[in-house]
């Protein structure tokens, strides 16, 4: 009886780790970086809280140190696993606390997806081509702002001022305004839907005039 409940108990934690690991196909937009020191964008095609594919235009070797960061998941570290066509998979070493908050963020981010619950789902994301853009306050002051997240409507910043819900602010030329506060940054929509091209050209700009 006793060998019974311990079958019993080990298949129950089986089946609990499975899930816990579980992996979850999401398309978030993010950059990492490899041993090189140099960072490089990727887009994410499905993540566990033990491992992320990743699109990508380079690839580590087999067993290199990776560092991401990931929209709406933040920083994850591991080293490159395998090895495929367009991109690469890389392992997640983290505490098993950790772990289990990145399975609870997943499957949030995963219901959301398929039922189409974000806010700001109106256009699809792009991914950037600069990791880093000039954000001008309209008091003269200017941050250097990591971009996580990008469309044609608006975009989610790395930034470390908090400018006030409902401010205007320029990132390069482009005229936005604050819509949400996050806690390593904030959201902003676009004054004026962009196309692509505009965009681009826009995300490198002037100061506030």
């Amino acid at each position: 009886m006793a060998t019974q409940d311990a079958e019993t108990r080990e298949s129950l934690l089986s089946h609990h780790d499975r899930r816990r690991h579980q992996r979850v196909r999401l398309s978030l937009l993010g950059r990492f970086m490899l041993e090189n020191r140099r960072e490089y964008p990727c887009q994410t095609i499905d993540m566990s809280p033990a491992s992320a594919a990743l699109i990508s235009p380079v690839v580590g070797a087999i067993d290199e140190r990776v560092v991401a960061y990931i929209d709406h998941v933040g920083r994850i570290e591991g080293k490159v696993a395998r090895i495929y066509d367009g991109g690469f998979a890389m392992s997640i070493v983290s505490t098993p606390r950790k772990k289990d908050k990145l399975a609870a963020k997943l499957t949030w981010l995963a219901n959301r997806y398929h039922l189409n619950l974000a806010e700001d789902r109106r256009h699809e994301r792009i991914l950037p081509s600069v990791a880093v853009a000039r954000v001008f306050l309209p008091d003269g002051r200017d941050y250097a702002a990591r971009i996580f997240d990008l469309s044609l409507s608006g975009a989610s910043l790395g930034l470390e001022a908090r400018p006030p819900i409902g401010s205007p602010l320029r990132v390069g030329v482009i005229r936005s305004t604050v819509v949400r506060h996050a806690d390593d940054g904030i959201a902003i929509e676009f004054a004026v839907l962009q196309t692509p091209e505009s965009l681009e050209e826009g995300l490198s700009g002037a100061e506030w005039d």
